[in-house]
């Protein structure tokens, strides 16, 4: 486990700080939590989270996606509009990290900060610890009290994941900022061939403000816009690794539709559509 930065965590439990004692974090009222071999430290207590965090197969099929390229671009304005707030290379916390792919990118990009990746699934979470060796990857619900202390984070990234407004703004330290992704209607467009989509209402981004009710005020809002060209398999991946994939399973729909036999010929172009915003606290 890489060295900490002083006073940032805190205990889930008692809310007193956290400090290293090799590869376990303790608080001083002798609560202790161990680093799993798999890189992560679980910090839920008693029964957990009653959210379900991504499953083997999301996880697998996103890692497949993501290690297609096909998101590179929205990784790279992720951290674009993270360098215009030009903040200082010290902490930042990815909410909802599921396999890092987003704050591996901000790291590489700052070199100097400390990347914390939070998630419900230990799944998940393996792949970031992997990613993330110089930060730390903790089992958490973002619903959830977060286990930092007050103005402690730089970044906060939160790349479709829930979202905990008031929580954001409390470890929100001065001068810091939040960027969150969301998709934009008409994201995803050319999936229906594999599967069902979820709709995305037109007012998603202006939801997303609206929910910091005032605490935070919109610095900067990028829309992107590409197609991709996918091949079957990597378009079932696309649909597999996100929300639409359990929808599709409630629903008996199981994400495979398509033309049977002639998958492996078929190459789709689809739409990606995201909004990345950019919110601080008013000047």
């Amino acid at each position: 486990m890489p060295a900490l930065p002083h006073r940032i965590l805190t205990c889930p439990v008692c809310s007193e700080y956290l400090q290293q004692d090799g590869r376990t974090l303790a608080c001083a009222r002798g609560h202790r939590f161990d680093t799993a071999r798999q890189g992560y430290v679980n910090l839920l207590t008693g029964r957990g989270s009653p959210f379900e965090g991504d499953s083997a197969e999301m996880v697998d099929a996103r890692e497949d996606f993501l290690g297609s390229g096909h998101y590179l671009p929205l990784r790279d304005a992720v951290v674009e509009a993270v360098l215009r707030r030009s903040p200082p290379a010290a902490v930042a916390l990815d909410a909802g990290a599921g396999t890092g792919y987003y704050l591996e990118g901000l790291a590489r990009a700052l070199p100097g900060v400390f990347p914390i990746a939070l998630d419900v699934s230990k799944v998940a979470l393996r792949r970031a610890a992997r990613r993330l060796p110089e930060g730390i990857s903790i089992v958490w619900d973002v619903w959830r009290p977060l286990p930092l202390a007050d103005g402690t984070v730089d970044i906060v990234l939160n790349v479709f994941a829930p979202r905990n407004p008031a929580e954001f703004v409390r470890v929100l330290a001065p001068g810091g900022c939040v960027v969150v992704v969301t998709p934009r209607p008409g994201h995803l467009a050319g999936l229906h061939a594999v599967g069902p989509l979820l709709s995305v209402p037109a007012q998603k981004a202006d939801d997303v403000l609206a929910s910091f009710e005032g605490s935070l005020v919109e610095a900067d809002r990028v829309e992107l816009d590409y197609s991709m060209s996918l091949p079957y398999g990597l378009a079932r991946s696309a649909l597999v690794m996100g929300p639409a994939a359990r929808h599709a399973d409630a629903d008996g729909g199981g994400g495979g539709g398509g033309r049977p036999g002639t998958e492996e010929s078929v190459v789709l172009d689809v739409a990606a559509r995201f909004t990345v915003q950019v919110l601080a606290r008013r000047s």
